[in-house]
């Protein structure tokens, strides 16, 4: 048997190379993997010994030739293709063991030219990998070392790999060489004229990996699956452990995710539930117990049957608390023993645990962060791309444009209401005091509605909203609602601006003698 290793990330190489070669099996190699696998004392025969032609044009030409594909290409079952390898003087090649130039890897470094690319853009790998893939019933090609120990295994036990792990083998090869070919395209297709990328590449190509198929999607009547970014943010909401639970629902995960995205977004312990996309109930607390406390008390009508989300680890007193609601999903970072205790006897109640520690803040890029860079929407026979809506507001961002001035406590909960009401479709009003949503209106098709169903909801909770900061996530065209929020008891009102009819609403509040802040910054979210 004779295998042919070409990588560029050496990555657990030597060790199988070595334990190849203990099984009797002929080592091929090209390049820095030959050295490399020499200088460890592995008999290693050089491709350029078997195709008679050296490497040439700084190493671009080295495996290009039929006595490489041929050994990959030919089909053992085929007596034509046997004779012309023997007529021709071809061994077969049985493994192929190749990864490729990090073209990923060095357009991702800041200051990549267009030259570093091109270089970066791997031809005779490829080649060979699809040759490998093609021919899968004959030979194992493997593009991953992770995949080093299955091979072994089966090697060792039965002196060859199985049909079922040469074909896996294969399917993971072509979407090497489909993810590889999308990056180089994305990348190339984005430059513009002065060699700076665009934000849209003129052809855009996605790979995801998908996680598992659902039993239904929104409804009963659709089929569904879920599916992650092939390189997933650290702490964003692919990378969860199941501890326990029924399999989660297409509607799960995306309640989840709106529950997630917004949870994490704060520094100091929090609490976000979420019913059907919108956060229902929303606090900060100086432990998980109370800010679960705040949270449930704004909407605990909603909150039955809700996704529930931690920023800090799950305890044993927060999880009493929670377990005596009927709650579908639980998520934080962390799960204690004592807190999993708890819902031991729960076994339908999904518990989520994605750890935050790669998630990085001030300076960090959106992957960094935990955070999608764009957002995709699709719309019949096409997408709708943007850029995130990842926009963090500071105190140094806001503009007071009223007489009277907010106070310290208001101007964090201008921050907090802020930073819920980002999260809360559209149309959206949010009122908060202290650290708590009092009351929430989402998705009406008018602003002035939004408000009067926060107001209600804050009123069948039982909750007063005298002295209340709100945040509308775009600016009020009139100003009746500014109005009607005064009325329910806001001192404070914080919104975009930007309207024609700004004056008239600032005046408004100078008139009932409120404190009204801009941002500068809409918060649209449909």
């Amino acid at each position: 048997m004779n295998a042919l290793l070409s990588v560029s990330d050496k990555t657990g190489i030597v060790d199988f190379a070595r334990a190849l070669h203990a099984l009797g099996i002929r080592l091929l190699s090209t390049g820095g993997t030959a050295q490399l696998l020499a200088k460890e004392g592995l008999p290693v025969t050089e491709v350029a010994e078997v195709t008679g032609f050296p490497e040439m044009l700084d190493g671009r030409v080295k495996t290009l030739h039929p006595k490489v594909h041929g050994g990959l290409l030919a089909r053992r079952d085929v007596p034509e293709h046997v004779a012309a390898l023997q007529a021709h003087g071809i061994d077969t090649i049985d493994l192929l063991v190749v990864n490729l130039y990090p073209f990923e890897a060095t357009v991702a470094k800041p200051g990549c030219t267009l030259d570093d690319a091109i270089e970066n853009i791997d031809i005779g790998g490829p080649a060979m990998v699809r040759s490998a893939a093609k021919n899968w019933k004959d030979v194992g090609v493997l593009t991953d070392a992770t995949q080093y120990e299955r091979a072994l295994g089966e090697l060792r036990a039965e002196g060859k790999l199985s049909d079922r792990t040469r074909f896996a083998f294969s399917v993971a090869a072509f979407n090497r060489i489909a993810q590889y070919d999308a990056a180089i395209s994305n990348y190339l297709s984005a430059l513009q004229d002065d060699g700076t990328p665009a934000a849209f590449p003129a052809q855009s190509n996605a790979s995801f990996v998908k996680l598992q198929d659902l039993r239904y999607g929104e409804n009963p009547h659709q089929q569904a699956a879920f599916y992650r970014d092939l390189h997933p943010a650290p702490g964003s909401l692919v990378t969860a452990r199941q501890l326990q639970g029924k399999e989660l629902s297409y509607n799960n995960i995306a309640d989840a995710d709106a529950a997630w995205e917004c949870v994490k977004s704060f520094d100091t312990p929090a609490c976000v539930i979420v019913k059907h996309a919108n956060p229902c109930g929303v606090a900060l607390g100086a432990t998980p117990l109370e800010a679960y406390f705040k949270a449930f008390k704004t909407d605990s009508t909603s909150a039955f049957g809700g996704i529930i989300a931690f920023n800090r680890p799950l305890d044993g007193a927060a999880a009493q608390e929670v377990a005596k609601q009927f709650v579908e999903v639980l998520m934080a970072p962390s799960v204690t023993d004592e807190a999993r205790e708890v819902f031991k006897g729960k076994t339908n109640v999904r518990i989520l645990e994605i750890p935050l520690d790669g998630v990085k803040r001030d300076g960090a890029t959106a992957w960094e962060r935990g955070l999608n860079a764009q957002d995709v929407k699709r719309i019949g026979s096409g997408l709708l791309v943007q850029s995130a809506d990842n926009h963090e507001l500071t105190l140094a961002d806001l503009q007071v444009v009223s007489k009277v001035r907010p106070t310290d406590a208001q101007l964090q909960d201008i921050l907090f209401a802020w930073t819920v009401a980002k999260f809360v479709k559209s149309n959206a009003i949010v009122f908060c005091k202290d650290g708590m949503t009092l009351g929430v209106g989402a998705g009406q098709m008018s602003r002035l509605d939004s408000a009067r169903i926060a107001s209600i909801k804050a009123g069948h909770a039982g909750l007063s909203l005298q002295g209340t900061v709100v945040a509308s996530d775009a600016f009020f065209p009139f100003r009746d609602t500014l109005d009607v929020l005064i009325d329910e008891g806001a001192t404070c009102v914080v919104h975009p601006g930007g309207s024609m009819r700004d004056a008239e609403v600032i005046a408004a509040a100078d008139e009932r003698g409120i404190a009204l802040v801009l941002t500068g910054v809409r918060h649209f979210r449909h």
